[in-house]
């Protein structure tokens, strides 16, 4: 589905991404780790296309949609929730909406949302061209356990049926459903296993080599 090659990034001297390569498949979840600031989200931007890399190349299958959910929830918070999803959905409102339990707040302004109602929308706009890429980044920050329990299973059946999703996270719910984990520290990016956890995966974080 998408190859990443070389990828690098520069913002002045201060090198973020330094030649960060993996692949992705069909049906993976793939886990970005590191600490904030380390370059996480400016390879989920290069990927959905908002920013550009200093060098490097993707390689994007032909079929390839994109749905990206930044940390910053892209909402217009004077309008209410179904006006929100108006400007996506031209048509009917989708199945998604009342997956995300979105239904019963569709007359509520965005300003009156919880931080966990928001992201679920900011989510249900990132599917608004049926995309088979999600790009997340930190979609669980700051929220209760249920709202992170509901975005943890619609990324499971996301995948389970053919998607595939690149999550900058530090959730232990998240990181129970990545197929691959990666660190990116000090602008290198390198695979750790998926078994970590505690100790021994905040020894891998901080490691610079």
């Amino acid at each position: 589905m998408l190859k990443i090659s070389n990828i690098t990034k520069k913002y002045k001297k201060n090198i973020v991404l330094n030649k960060v390569s993996f692949n992705v498949a069909s049906g993976e979840c793939i886990g970005l780790l590191g600490e904030n600031g380390t370059g996480k989200s400016t390879l989920l931007s290069i990927l959905a296309g908002i920013t550009k890399a200093d060098e490097g190349k993707l390689d994007f299958s032909s079929d390839i949609k994109i749905g990206y959910v930044p940390q910053e929830n892209p909402l217009i918070t004077d309008l209410s929730v179904k006006d929100n999803l108006s400007l996506w959905y031209k048509k009917s409102l989708p199945a998604i909406v009342d997956k995300l339990g979105l239904t019963e707040s569709l007359n509520k302004k965005v300003a009156h949302l919880s931080g966990g109602m928001k992201k679920r929308l900011s989510i249900a706009i990132a599917m608004a061209d049926n995309p088979n890429l999600l790009l997340m980044d930190e979609p669980s920050a700051a929220l209760d356990l249920s709202c992170k329990q509901m975005i943890r299973d619609y990324i499971t059946e996301f995948c389970a049926n053919g998607g595939s999703v690149i999550i900058a996270t530090h959730d232990e719910m998240e990181l129970d459903i990545c197929n691959k984990l990666f660190v990116i520290n000090s602008g290198n990016c390198r695979s750790i296993p998926t078994t970590l956890r505690g100790r021994e995966l905040i020894k891998e974080l901080a490691r610079n080599d």
